[in-house]
């Protein structure tokens, strides 16, 4: 019957084998090999057994030495009972213990046991069909009945994976008894087992009422209720009530059957509205998936980042996190599918709300505690101007103080970068900048949107970050593994931790950056009075680009498109972002103004990767020679505030450095030059090609440097303790407007208020100004010194204009 059901098996089921070296991992090996299936089944025996036959492995069906024999190179590390297979016989299996007594007789034996799983439907390209979706591999017990229509229509899609050899003898230790070794190997291998199902399937998922009513129980939601019977005077059922609705509101349902269903509904999505999506560094996960729960924190772009990163986890063969999505997402219908999706439903603001609060808390940590991978934008809302905007560390500080309370698993952070050619949202956005009030989603919004599908987008990347583990940078705060966390505990260095931890997050998505064609036409024409460049001088700036991203690597993570000049115009004009004008002494190529107000979000989403150099550029706007040690001394000045806003990953102390380094790579290309005896640095000759060059690199910094003078222009007129931080906010904004009337920037983030407000928050934080008992902000020469600096890279004609302004 093993001989019969191995060979119609194998004219059936096609497998693919993970790790792709598994092969170098089992071939040659000097100890016997023992495969070990995590139940029994004859199906996944013969499935094995074609597996080795055709790989070359060491077959199953081979005699180990000892007892006869009769031993088997396999075994099952648990059995069904019961008629129908409806019960799992969890005590280790008789040949533990036989393997046990070879090594006894044996001092010299080893054995290698090598785990194995077969998923039926879990392969990364997976199932079609309503019945290949509800026969899908789950943690739920496969009787006999079941087990034949899942090899039917899921036989052709199934994932066979190995794990590392495991040395018997490593396993047993130094215990005695013969049902204490056995019992021993049982639970590590079962541990094993539960790691790898829950990386590739996700976690063994009660229902949606299990979690809820165990969050319910927990002594901190029974000590919040009987808080909130006596602040509102209710019965104990009144308040408990509330609890539950928190609960229901927050909680999701996720259904694997609804994920597998909906996973080609995405893939017609996106190949409607993407050219294609790339998905970057995706050895991450499997270096970091198993063991450890993780916890995604992508970049807040667009609607679509919810879709996209569940669908590119899922279809590279992870489980779906949990998403935390805003209660302005729970609408009718949409909302349902959502929570069966992963989604758990959070409010922007529940300060004042303890009960809330508490229950939220719990629930955070119930499907933390079960193993479930968890994503939550730490932006908080979606960017609306392209860059990286100031973290909200609600969500962070709760992960972390839940992983204090019960580390049962260590944590891990997955930063993701999310890389758009066109985002769905961008008029909405650039009417929100512009003063438009936000629009709220509705049902009968989200069908309108439905006919941009027929739009074109380009293509998606979604690249993965460096992942950052909880427990080092805990390390490096406080004592955290030698005292017991509670509820109530509180320890003043945690918050510092939360900090931290947000700012390394932020850095590790930029340093995952996607360049791609949009980005790069984005950088350069928006440098341009008309946006407008003639073909052969874009071509070439497009080719210096891509060279001083290879040249000065600011990330290992991050990726540049591979289209050269030439290419990259084609694509352009392809997308409908260039509009040529031709010319007999040559094209010329521009954006129009609604794309160019578009275009600020692209170039400001890779603006990080060119800060440094382009401040550098700016030092030789108006100075044709700067000594070394003042182009030291200037970027030492102005980077903080610029590192602070784009999320730069330089150190301060690795600045110098850094700068050398940069300096040299601007030479490189002739755009500046040397004079080593006098330790000056020289900007080539106004008439040549590489001057021009440089002026168009400078120009992407040069409107954050003008801000950053408004407001320290205005602070300055108003004079020390005469204004308050709101006050001068207001003005900043308003100043800002009016110089982009004046002198037509048609860039609605270069008046975007948070940025006024996080420059001047900053400026605080150094002690640059300081905010009296009154609350207005007082300064000294500290300030003044900046404002040189500042004075030092802007034109005459810029600074006056905006003086102008200030006066006015």
């Amino acid at each position: 019957m093993n001989w019969l059901l191995h060979r119609l098996l194998a004219l059936w089921v096609r497998f693919k084998v993970v790790p792709e070296d598994a092969a170098a991992k089992l071939q040659g090996r000097t100890n016997p090999v023992c495969y070990v299936l995590e139940r029994r089944s004859a199906t996944d025996l013969a499935v094995l057994q074609n597996v080795c036959a055709r790989s070359k492995f060491p077959r199953p069906h081979r005699r180990l030495p000892g007892h006869g024999g009769n031993l088997h190179s396999y075994f099952y590390l648990s059995r069904l009972r019961g008629f129908w297979n409806e019960r799992l016989d969890r005590r280790p299996p008789q040949q533990i213990a036989q393997l046990l007594h070879l090594l006894d007789a044996d001092p010299d034996l080893d054995v290698d046991l090598v785990p194995v799983a077969v998923y039926w439907g879990r392969a990364p390209q997976r199932e079609k069909s309503w019945f290949r979706l509800l026969l899908g591999e789950n943690w739920a017990l496969t009787s006999r009945l079941r087990k034949l229509p899942q090899v039917l229509f899921n036989g052709r899609d199934t994932l066979v994976e190995f794990e590392e050899p495991i040395s018997l003898r490593s396993l047993v230790g130094e215990e005695s008894g013969l049902a204490v070794r056995g019992r021993r190997v049982a639970r590590a291998l079962r541990s094993l087992y539960v790691q790898r199902r829950t990386a590739r399937i996700g976690p063994d998922l009660s229902h949606r009422r299990t979690v809820v009513t165990r969050v319910l129980r927990t002594r901190a939601v029974r000590v919040a209720v009987t808080q909130l019977m006596k602040e509102k005077n209710v019965s104990r059922r009144a308040a408990m009530r509330e609890a539950v609705r928190y609960a229901k509101e927050i909680a999701a349902n996720y259904s694997h059957v609804f994920v597998r269903f909906f996973e080609p509904v995405l893939t017609w999505l996106w190949s409607k509205l993407y050219d294609g999506v790339d998905v970057g560094h995706l050895e991450t996960l499997e270096r970091v998936a198993q063991g450890n729960e993780i916890i995604y924190v992508p970049c807040h772009r667009s609607h679509m980042d919810y879709l996209l990163l569940s669908y590119v986890i899922y279809v590279n063969g992870y489980a779906v996190p949990h998403i935390a999505a805003g209660i302005n997402l729970d609408l009718p219908v949409i909302g349902r599918f959502l929570r069966m999706g992963g989604a758990f439903f959070i409010r922007r603001r529940f300060r004042g709300n303890g009960l809330y609060t508490v229950v939220f808390m719990k629930y955070l940590a119930a499907i933390m505690a079960r193993g479930h991978s968890i994503e939550y934008f730490i932006e908080g809302g979606r960017s609306r101007t392209g860059r990286l905007l100031k973290p909200k560390t609600g969500m962070l500080s709760m992960t972390v103080r839940s992983f204090l309370r019960d580390p049962v698993r260590p944590v891990v952070f997955v930063p993701v970068y999310f890389g758009y050619e066109r985002i769905v949202e961008g008029a909405t956005y650039v009417g929100e900048l512009s003063g438009k009030p936000k629009e709220k989603e509705t049902v009968l919004g989200l069908l309108r949107s439905l006919g941009r599908l027929r739009e074109k987008f380009g293509r998606v990347h979604v690249n993965l970050g460096e992942p950052i583990a909880l427990d080092e940078v805990l390390d490096r705060h406080g004592p955290w593994r030698e005292r017991r966390f509670e509820d109530d505990t509180r320890a003043s260095w945690v918050a510092g931790a939360v900090d931290d931890l947000a700012a390394r997050i932020m850095r590790n998505i930029n340093a995952a950056a996607a360049v791609t064609p949009v980005n790069l036409l984005a950088m350069i024409l928006l440098a341009m009075p008309r946006q407008a460049l003639p073909e052969a001088d874009l071509e070439r700036q497009i080719d210096l680009y891509r060279a001083l991203l290879g040249g000065i690597r600011y990330g290992e993570r991050v990726t540049v498109t591979g289209l050269g000049g030439r290419e990259v115009i084609a694509y352009g004009e392809s997308m409908k972002v260039l509009q040529r004008q031709t010319h007999p002494l040559g094209d010329i190529l521009r954006m129009s103004d609604e794309s160019a107000v578009l275009a600020a979000y692209f170039r400001n989403n890779v603006l990080h990767l060119f800060a440094m150099p382009s401040l550098i550029a700016c030092v030789f706007v108006r100075n044709s020679a700067v000594r070394h040690e003042d182009i030291r001394r200037l970027a030492g000045r102005i980077y903080p505030y610029i590192a602070a806003e784009l999320f730069l990953n330089f150190r301060e102390e690795e600045l110098p450095e850094a700068v050398d380094g940069m300096l040299a790579e601007l030479a490189r290309h002739g755009l500046i030059e040397s004079e080593p005896e006098r330790a000056v640095w020289r900007r080539p000759p106004p008439a040549t090609m590489q001057a021009m060059q440089l002026s168009i690199l400078a120009q992407a910094t040069i409107q954050t440097v003008e801000r950053y003078y408004l407001a320290i222009a205005l602070l300055l007129e108003a004079g020390s303790g005469a204004i308050t931080q709101s006050v001068l906010e207001e003005r900043c904004q308003l100043a800002a407007q009016r110089i982009a009337m004046l002198y037509g920037l048609n860039s609605p983030e270069f008046f975007d208020r948070s940025m006024f407000e996080n420059f001047i928050d900053l400026l605080r934080r150094r002690d640059v100004i300081r905010s009296n008992g009154g609350g207005t902000l007082e300064f000294d020469e500290v300030l003044m010194r900046v404002a040189a600096d500042a004075q030092f890279v802007l034109s005459e004609q810029i600074r006056h204009s905006i003086l102008q302004v200030t006066h006015a």
